[in-house]
């Protein structure tokens, strides 16, 4: 017979029953036969029927598409049970635990079930049913109902053979250290224990003294135990023992709390389990609290565990990380917790590794929980089979970043390599296990990731193993010459491999090496570095021969590479398309310059002049330019003084060249989360955040800058990634596209558009301070900053009349000198 959750377990002697209220069995349930009278409940019941079989169909086909809908399996499993299909039900199980691990409710529901139908020869299969469930999660209720079950249905246990009272007392023993220190609930074990034992007793034939006092010390010493530990209701327990003494005929004074009776050593234990209990209690209110919320609840798991880990006590820290587990099950920050405890106070062991794997089971995704599990592993001492498994394994999961994946490979390589170096390890590895998991990783990893620096690291790193651990030189020079054919551009690269031949006093390979990188073009200084390095590499390694041609081909080069570089310099950076040029951009020392030109200023002009801003072009963000300067270099405005080396506020340009335009953000975004977001991409120049300008809310939109196309390329592809619980939708930044072309409406008002070829170039390009030029006013013949209106060809002033007739092209030609 089987116990519903909240039952206490109480184990029946072999001439008493058990002492529960009878519950109906949970099993998969049988339909009734319909009855004449009850034809409309049919009715009701077929159609109730055909719609969940109609659900079962949906369920099955999106668990075809996603078999990762942890959902979707807890209702399908829920419809099989409602409609009694056992052999899809059977599989469905089996399917969700090969991803999951099962919750304790769904591993008694799926036991009892079995138990239900199985008969006294199938007793076996039912264990093992329990003993998985128990292996996912260390459950009170569950444990109590394994435990009733083999006093049900074992023969050997309730008949209390010898074989079936050593099998209980290993379960019991089993059962405290994994439920029994349950501060609500660990009582449910002892009471079991005790009741076994005691019903164990009541066999024993009288005549037989020894056995009998036996049996009842083994009993004492349960109560002790269990008097012990902070438990709640231990004032009830301390009565029940007080009763069991007096049945022994030793009288502990049962009608009070006193302790004086029982021995010093137990009524200490007592006194302090209570005071323990005493300061758990309110710990245990928090947690069982219904109204908190599930951030709140969490918070005090983790005040409780910390709590615990100050006590010292490792066996009641590891069952309060059970208690938290087994509620937050996809917490992947607790499992790291957890195992971390476990790795500083048990560090080798079965229960560290039994906990990884149910740790990955649970949260797959967190790659810092594989390579963890590979490194409890190796400390373990696991088979190389196993351990490759494992390996195998993670990499089927999917992580954030490839910057993970290549963690998890240069994991799987160190512990290869230490075990093969180690002489503690009797077995032997073959170097060829490491040489294929960095190819496997190379070969992953190059088109994806956009991190040079940990791409070279893992290749330095291989062919450094190929020439410590493989002893071929042929293999290291391969790992460089492949990463160079595809990363040929990355000037460290030349610089390892070049290296590596020099430390092997290969002079004349690193030499051949200078030869074929010194022509290339690397970014920044490179070009210049690397004929620089192999000048100074046949100083130091080389003869005055080799010195005279290396000076011979790469003083050519230097100087090509220096006359690149002043051209460059030398050459305007030009302004973004539709970006106007403003000539009052220039700096303060060349405004003073110009007006140091003028020959026939004179003294008594040079005075400070008045003048006005002049605003700059809007690109985005409003700036002004410094106002203009008299000689004697100080501001024309008469409130505000400037130093002499002042320089114009320049606004930022963004050109949208490489940018990336992000919509459907969630408000909640923030730009150090968009930059993590493309941490794996890489290559983030800057990032703008768009907001309403009334509120100063974010619009759900943003701009993002990247240094060069191929990172923006990378950028896109993550489009309609799930980002703060949104899919964000990501695509290059066109401005232009979908605007109409810019024309200049008539000066008469009317709205006309003008046709662009007939704006003269002047007008096309002049600036708000040039439009303005004529309400500028300078004194004195320091007049170059003046703007001037462009009059048109044939203009004359005054304005001819309205008779006079309009001249002809040939007409304005022959007025020209």
């Amino acid at each position: 017979m089987m116990m519903d959750d909240d039952t206490e377990l109480v184990v029946r002697s072999s001439d008493q029953k058990m002492d529960v209220a009878s519950t109906e069995n949970p099993a998969v349930p049988q339909a009734d036969p319909p009855s004449s009278d009850d034809s409309g409940d049919s009715d009701s019941d077929s159609e109730d029927d055909a719609e969940s079989i109609q659900q079962i169909e949906t369920l099955e086909s999106e668990l075809s598409s996603n078999p990762y809908n942890y959902d979707a399996y807890v209702q399908y499993i829920k419809l099989l049970r409602k409609t009694a299909n056992l052999e899809k039900l059977r599989q469905a199980r089996e399917a969700m635990s090969a991803i999951f691990p099962l919750s304790p409710s769904l591993w008694l529901e799926w036991a009892r079930d079995e138990a239900s139908l199985a008969s006294s020869e199938n007793v076996s299969e039912i264990v093992k049913l329990y003993e998985r469930g128990l292996s996912d999660y260390q459950s009170v209720s569950l444990w109590c109902d394994y435990l009733n079950f083999m006093l049900e249905s074992d023969p050997l246990v309730h008949g209390y053979t010898s074989d079936g009272i050593s099998k209980m007392r290993s379960l019991f023993e089993r059962a405290i250290p994994a439920a029994g220190f349950h501060v609500t609930e660990g009582s449910n074990i002892w009471e079991g224990y005790k009741a076994f034992e005691e019903g164990f007793l009541a066999t024993i034939d009288e005549a037989d003294v020894e056995e009998k006092n036996k049996q009842i010390q083994r009993i004492r010493s349960i109560f002790h135990r269990h008097l012990s530990v902070p438990l709640k209701n231990l004032s009830s327990t301390l009565s029940t023992y007080k009763a069991w003494e007096l049945e022994q005929g030793i009288d502990l004074d049962i009608g009070s709390d006193d302790l004086n009776k029982v021995s010093p050593q137990v009524a200490a234990a007592n006194k302090k389990a209570q005071q323990m209990y005493s300061e758990r209690a309110h710990l245990e209110e928090h947690i069982s609290n219904k109204d908190l919320s599930d951030t709140e609840k969490f918070q005090e798991f983790m005040n409780y565990i910390k709590f615990e880990k100050t006590s010292g006590d490792p066996t009641r820290v590891q069952a309060i990380y059970e208690r938290a587990v087994a509620e937050y099950p996809v917490s992947s920050d607790l499992w790291i917790d957890y195992t971390v405890y476990l790795d500083k106070t048990l560090k080798v062991g079965k229960a560290i590794t039994h906990a990884y794997s149910r740790a990955t089971r649970s949260c797959p995704w967190t790659e810092d929980l594989w390579a963890r599990y590979l490194l409890a592993l190796e400390r373990g001492s696991a088979p190389e089979k196993e351990i490759y498994a494992v390996f195998e394994k993670s990499l089927q999961c999917t992580f954030s970043s490839f910057e993970e994946y290549l963690d998890l490979y240069l994991t799987r390589v160190d512990g290869l390599r230490r075990r093969m170096l180690s002489a503690k390890i009797s077995e032997t590895l073959d170097y060829s296990l490491i040489r294929e998991t960095f190819q496997q990783a190379s070969d992953y990893l190059m088109p994806h990731m956009q991190n040079p620096d940990s791409l070279l690291h893992l290749h330095a790193y291989w062919a450094n193993l190929e020439l410590s651990i493989g002893k071929d030189l042929a293999g290291a020079r391969g790992v460089w010459d492949s990463f160079l054919k595809k990363s040929g551009g990355m000037l460290a690269a030349w610089y390892a491999y070049i290296d590596m031949e020099v430390h092997l006093g290969h002079v004349k390979e690193a030499r051949s090496l200078y030869r074929r990188c010194y022509t290339r073009k690397f970014d920044g200084t490179g070009s210049e570095d690397i004929c620089k390095g192999w000048l100074r590499f046949e100083r130091e390694h080389g003869d005055l021969e080799d010195f005279d041609i290396a000076f011979q081909k790469v003083m050519p080069r230097l100087e090509e590479l220096q006359l690149i570089r002043l051209q460059q310099e030398s050459t305007p950076v030009k302004p973004p398309a539709g970006l106007k040029e403003h000539n009052s951009q220039k700096s303060t020392r060349e405004k003073r310059k110009a007006g140091q030109n003028v020959e026939d200023e004179s003294l008594a002009k040079r005075q400070k002049t008045k003048g006005r801003k002049v605003n700059e072009v809007d690109v985005g963000q409003s700036a002004t330019v410094p106002n203009i300067k008299s000689e004697n270099g100080k501001a024309a405005d008469s409130n505000k003084e400037e130093s002499e080396d002042a320089k114009p506020l320049k606004p930022k340009i963004y050109t949208d060249e490489c940018t990336a335009f992000l919509s459907n953000l969630s408000v909640k975004v923030q730009e150090e989360d968009i930059r993590k977001f493309f941490s794996d991409v890489g290559g983030v120049d800057s990032i703008r955040i768009l907001h309403h300008k009334d509120t100063g809310k974010p619009r759900g939109l943003a701009y993002v800058d990247f240094v060069n196309d191929e990172h923006l390329a990378a950028a896109i592809a993550k489009n309609r990634k799930m980002f703060f619980g949104k899919k964000i939708s990501i695509a290059r930044s066109n401005p232009k596209k979908g605007k109409k072309e810019f024309t200049r409406r008539g000066n008469d008002g009317s709205g006309n558009s003008k046709d662009p070829s007939q704006i003269p170039e002047k007008a096309k390009g002049e600036t708000v301070g040039e439009k303005q030029g004529d309400e500028v006013q300078l004194k004195g013949k320091n007049t170059f900053a003046v703007p001037r209106s462009v009059k048109q060809l044939g203009y004359t002033n005054p304005k001819p009349s309205a008779d006079e007739p309009t001249k002809s092209n040939d007409e304005f030609r022959n007025m020209l000198p």
